[in-house]
């Protein structure tokens, strides 16, 4: 755990990756008195690390009697709640390899992610196991426990393969990225700083993120179990900000991982939890207004952190090290280089490509079966993240994808900047913002969006809409069409995809021809 500094430069100086020859992620996170509580069920109470040991002993021998070993790939297939650490430890305790499954996966996406990983056995639940599924279901809520057993640990090196977890998709084909156990480890700098130093008295993390993505289960659970700070598990059929405010209210929550979309939410709803010490959100940028928005609702300072499947935690916020500075993510973390690299693959002043640095205990060891992908994927010492950003006084700024970086007119536009600028209109719920082709500009500005309960669209909103943008921003960026949507395209993790709209942007031209 780190230790609270004043400065910035002293938490970094912290972390050096001294890995241990031998490193179990099951070990880690059962390293705790059994009396004390891992998991706080919403509904059943609280768990402790002996309950949470039990549960693992019981599901690794299950495990174990239905033929897996060493390197076989387990599927997870559950929501939040104990039984589901416990699968993912105990197929961590054997060397075996779990594959995180989000229940709300439809039979095509399931079965292409069980396929590719080649899973054997998938752990889930009582309703799930009715699904027609490519590997047999073992449902462990019945099984035997015996108190006080003690779990075996497999020895293994922090580069031995543990976990495999599938990109969402939306850039093409899900890939899988694999993990060594070494990624708990790489998680850990990040997530106490992105909650201010986690540990602190009365500490207690929630995430309305479900545990299949890396978001829930590596920056959320499992840190949580590592640390010794109680989890909450509670599962949401669908986020609202009724059933948020519930979970808050009702469990002894202190620290809250919100996705941005659930921030975007809550904001909507004029919700405000004054009962929190700290609130991380990462996966998109979130702007100067969000960030004020949270200073009202929270009372304190969301703290934003930077990441992905691949290479998780690598930047973040911290209202105790330092101020933010609006449209920025925040520093590298500690134990974490980052450069911005020009087209000949150099760190680079300007704007370029994000890139991470070799060596990074939470990097993946490689796409699964796919070679060429993870060639692509680095660049000489670097690990390439496919953003473009940029550093303004030390803090790293997040552009965009590449792939979704607007050129209109010779000027790089990041779509992110203006959705967040649409954002502060009182009309907004929410927004995508992508380049529409135009043989003029190269690409023009174009918003889709959708209004807030009892808001109706008209042209003079539109109107409003980009004279706001421009007052605020740049009158080259402002978006100059405008087209209202009941919803937006959105990744299971909540992220707007900007390929769908792209794509229904370039069909409108072609239309139009």
């Amino acid at each position: 755990m780190l230790v609270r500094t004043l400065s910035y430069d002293e938490m970094r100086a912290q972390v050096l990756w001294d890995l241990p020859e031998r490193l179990n992620m099951a070990q880690q996170c059962l390293a705790h008195p059994a009396g004390q509580i891992a998991i706080y069920e919403l509904e059943n109470g609280p768990v402790t690390y002996g309950d949470l040991e039990a549960k693992s002993v019981a599901l690794a021998r299950a495990i174990c009697a239905s033929g897996i070993k060493r390197g076989d790939r387990v599927g997870v297939l559950r929501s939040q709640d104990a039984w589901t650490a416990a699968a993912h430890l105990a197929i961590w305790s054997i060397g075996a390899i779990s594959v995180p499954l989000f229940t709300l996966f439809q039979s095509d996406a399931l079965d292409t992610r069980t396929g590719d990983a080649g899973v054997s056995l998938i752990i889930t639940d009582m309703e799930n196991a009715k699904r027609q599924m490519t590997a047999p279901a073992l449902v462990p809520d019945a099984l035997e426990l015996v108190s006080g057993a003690r779990l075996q640990i497999a020895d293994t090196a922090p580069n031995d393969p543990a976990c495999l977890i599938y990109t969402s998709g939306t850039t093409g084909a899900p890939k899988g990225a694999l993990h060594g156990h070494k990624v708990l480890t790489g998680h850990l700098p990040g997530v106490e700083m992105s909650h201010d130093f986690l540990g602190q008295t009365d500490d207690c993390l929630w995430t309305p993120a479900d545990w299949a993505w890396i978001g829930g289960l590596f920056d959320v659970l499992m840190p949580g179990l590592a640390l010794g700070i109680p989890v909450v598990a509670a599962r949401l059929k669908k986020f609202t900000p009724e059933a948020c405010c519930d979970v808050v209210r009702r469990a002894p929550v202190r620290n809250v991982f919100f996705p941005p979309t659930a921030l975007r939410m809550l904001k909507a709803a004029n919700v405000e939890m004054k009962s929190l010490r700290s609130v991380a959100s990462g996966g998109e940028p979130l702007g100067a207004e969000m960030l004020e928005w949270g200073r009202q609702a929270f009372g304190l300072t969301i703290n934003e952190f930077y990441g992905q499947t691949e290479c998780n935690m690598t930047a973040s916020s911290s209202s105790v090290l330092f101020a933010p500075r609006p449209n920025c993510i925040g520093k590298p973390a500690a134990g974490f280089e980052i450069a911005i690299l020009d087209a000949q693959g150099q760190p680079s002043l300007e704007e370029g490509d994000i890139a991470i640095q070799k060596g990074a205990a939470s990097m993946m060891l490689e796409y699964w079966k796919r070679p060429e992908a993870t060639r692509e994927k680095f660049k000489g010492d670097w690990m390439l993240t496919g953003d473009c950003g940029i550093w303004e006084q030390g803090y790293l700024r997040f552009v965009g994808r590449e792939d979704d970086v607007i050129t209109s007119s010779g000027y790089r536009i990041g779509p992110a900047e203006i959705e967040d600028c649409l954002l502060a209109h009182n009309a907004v719920a929410t927004v995508g913002v992508v380049g529409k082709p135009d043989p003029l500009r190269t690409e023009i500005v174009k918003a889709y969006v959708v209004l807030k309960s009892g808001i109706h669209s008209s042209s003079d909103l539109v109107i409003n809409l980009q004279a706001f943008v421009k007052d605020r921003l740049a009158s080259y960026s402002y978006p100059r069409e405008i087209e209202f949507v009941d919803h937006l395209p959105l990744t299971v993790t909540g992220k707007v995809i900007r390929k769908e709209l792209k794509a229904r942007a370039c069909a409108e031209l072609e239309g139009h021809s």
